[in-house]
């Protein structure tokens, strides 16, 4: 079944109907089919009211828009005689040697996704260490606190800023990797040092 006048409600109502039970054109993987389904949609995004699973595609085959040359499959010709994308797919035996080229290209595909670095999530954190009097070390705890290791923590600058009554807290910054550092975890460890260290706050919490 070939899917036509998709610049009409007629022809998205159908395309809504059949992407309702299908995440891609062809298969299980964004291929060039939904490329070419795409590119008919003269880059406009589709009702998501009236036309919600085709604007769910549509937004999604989007972030694929810098990869759409390496997407497996052959380019659809924009030509009378193959104006369409056969959704339904053929009655017609498969070919063996397109079908090992397929193979191949989604191969390449994968590996080439696979080799793409991925984004360490990191956060800067400041804490404010309140030692329990005017007399604790503060050299001291500053020295401990630092001796904390994590995989993941890196400590960064410090200071010591009165807070009154002679007594001084230490401010002190981080870098930690989310998915690495429980910011809790490192307020416990802190914490853990009772003759010097009173409380921990945090001071501020920013995504890097």
């Amino acid at each position: 079944m070939a899917f036509t006048q998709l610049d009409s409600d007629k022809g998205l109502t159908e395309l809504n109907t059949f992407l309702e039970e299908h995440s891609y054109i062809e298969g299980y993987e964004p291929t060039q089919a939904d490329v070419s389904v795409f590119k008919k949609l003269a880059q406009k995004v589709p009702d998501h009211v009236k036309f919600p699973h085709v604007a769910r595609w549509y937004n999604h085959i989007a972030s694929y828009s810098d990869e759409f040359t390496s997407l497996p499959g052959e380019e659809k010709k924009d030509d009378d005689d193959d104006d369409d994308v056969d959704l339904f797919g053929s009655d017609d035996e498969p070919d063996p040697e397109e079908e090992r080229r397929k193979a191949e290209l989604l191969e390449a595909y994968h590996k080439k996704k696979a080799a793409k670095p991925k984004v360490i999530a990191k956060s800067m954190v400041c804490l404010d260490v309140k030692p329990w009097e005017d007399t604790t070390d503060l050299v001291e705890m500053e020295k401990l606190v630092r001796g904390i290791t994590m995989d993941g923590l890196v400590w960064g600058a410090s200071k010591l800023i009165p807070i009154g009554y002679g007594i001084k807290k230490l401010q002190i910054s981080c870098v930690v990797e989310d998915d690495k550092v429980g910011i809790d975890d490192l307020e416990e460890q802190i914490t853990a040092f009772e003759e010097h260290v009173q409380s921990v706050d945090v001071v501020s919490f920013n995504k890097l």
